[in-house]
C-alpha cells in the first residue's frame, strides 16, 4: 500500500454490500435505464462514492466484497450463522447463495464494471466475507500508518475501532452517508460502557445477533455483557473465569453462562473479524483518472449513470485535461 508522503494518508474501505443494500432500499425503483432497467442501488451506490470521497477526502479507496457472505468456517462453528438468510442450500465447499431481491441482484454486476472502469479498487477473498477483508486492510493501513474509516451500516465492524491506531467506524445505519456517525472509542464507551473495539467484540458474542444467527447467551443483553467484561478484562478473561467457575467474575450470571459453555467456546470464531487473511498487497491509491474512459462512458449511457458518474469524477479530482 504504497504512500504518498506529502498529504496525510487516509484508507477508506466501503462495506460494499452494506451501501448497495442501502441505496437498493432507500432509493425509488423508480430510477431506471433508458430501456426501463432499475439501476436505483447502482446510482445511489456511486452517490455514496462521491459523498465519502467529497467529505472524507481519503487518500486510499477500497470496495470491499463478500466473496463468500457465509464462510464455512463460521457454519462449522454455529449452524444457524446467517442460515435464515439462505435462498437455496448449496452442497458443501461451494458457497451458499444469499436470499437478494431479484431486481438488485441484476444491478450488481453494473456495479462492479462500474467501478472496474474508474478504476476504484475492489478486493474480496475466496471463503471470506467482506468484513474480514476490512479487517485485514485496516490492519495493514494502520500498520503503515494511515488513517482507516470503515464506511459501514453492519454493527460488528465496531470491533475495529482503535484509536490508538486511528482507526473508526462511519456508521451508515442510522443517518446513511449524508449524516455519518463516527464510532471511535469515546462513542462505544458512552453507547455501550466498554472501551475499545475488542470490548465489543466480546460483548457483540455474549449479546448474540438474531440477524446473524447468533444465539447469544439467553438472558444477558449489553448491560450485562459489558459488566461482565468489565471485570474479567475481556472475553479471553471472561473464559478462564468460566473453565474454573470464578464467581467474582461471573456474578450473578454464573448460571446463565455456564449453561451457555459450548455456544460461548465457539462465538468468538464467528464473531471476530479475521485480520490476515491472504490479499495480495495492492496499490489503492485515489484514482484521479478513469482507468478505462471509454469504457465508462459506454456504461454511464447505457445505464443512465450520466449525473452520478460525474459526480463521482468530480468528487476524485477529474478535469478531463
Amino acid at each position: 500500500m504504497p504512500l504518498d508522503n506529502t498529504r496525510p494518508q487516509k484508507l477508506l474501505l466501503m462495506d460494499s454490500a452494506s451501501l448497495y443494500f442501502r441505496a437498493f432500499f432507500g432509493v425509488p425503483d423508480s430510477v431506471t435505464s433508458p430501456d426501463g432497467k432499475p439501476v436505483n442501488a447502482v446510482r445511489g451506490f456511486l452517490d455514496s462514492i462521491a459523498m465519502l470521497v467529497s467529505g472524507q477526502q481519503p487518500t486510499h479507496l477500497v470496495a470491499c466484497w463478500d466473496d463468500d457472505w457465509r464462510p464455512q468456517f463460521r457454519v462449522d462453528a454455529i449452524p444457524s450463522y446467517k442460515a435464515h438468510r439462505v435462498a437455496a442450500p448449496r452442497p458443501k465447499g461451494t458457497p451458499d447463495i444469499e436470499e437478494t431481491p431479484d431486481l438488485l441482484d441484476a444491478q450488481v454486476p453494473v456495479i462492479v464494471d462500474v467501478l472496474a472502469a474508474f478504476g476504484i479498487a475492489r478486493v474480496g477473498a475466496a471463503g471470506y466475507e467482506a468484513d474480514d477483508v476490512i479487517g485485514t486492510l485496516s490492519e495493514r493501513g494502520a500498520a503503515a500508518g494511515m488513517a482507516v474509516d470503515v464506511v459501514t451500516g453492519d454493527r460488528d465492524l465496531f470491533q475495529l475501532v482503535d484509536d490508538a491506531r486511528q482507526v473508526r467506524v462511519l456508521y451508515t445505519a442510522k443517518g446513511g452517508v449524508r449524516n455519518l456517525d463516527v464510532v471511535n472509542e469515546a462513542r462505544l464507551f458512552e453507547k455501550y460502557g466498554i472501551r475499545g473495539g475488542r470490548a465489543y467484540a466480546g460483548m457483540a458474542a455474549l449479546r448474540g445477533d438474531p440477524s446473524d444467527g447468533l444465539p447469544g447467551v439467553p438472558g444477558i443483553g449489553e448491560k450485562t455483557a459489558a459488566a461482565l467484561l468489565g471485570r474479567a478484562g475481556d472475553y479471553d478473561g471472561l473464559m478462564r473465569a468460566l473453565n474454573t467457575d470464578d464467581v467474582d467474575v461471573l456474578g450473578n450470571s454464573r448460571t446463565k453462562l455456564l449453561a451457555a459453555s459450548d455456544y460461548l467456546a465457539v462465538a468468538a470464531r464467528v464473531v471476530d473479524v479475521v485480520r490476515d487473511i491472504p490479499i495480495p498487497e495492492g496499490d489503492y491509491a485515489l484514482p484521479r483518472d478513469p482507468a478505462d474512459p471509454e469504457g465508462l462512458l459506454d456504461l454511464a449511457n447505457r445505464w443512465g449513470l450520466s449525473s452520478s458518474v460525474e459526480r463521482v469524477l468530480h468528487a476524485l479530482g477529474y478535469t478531463g485535461e
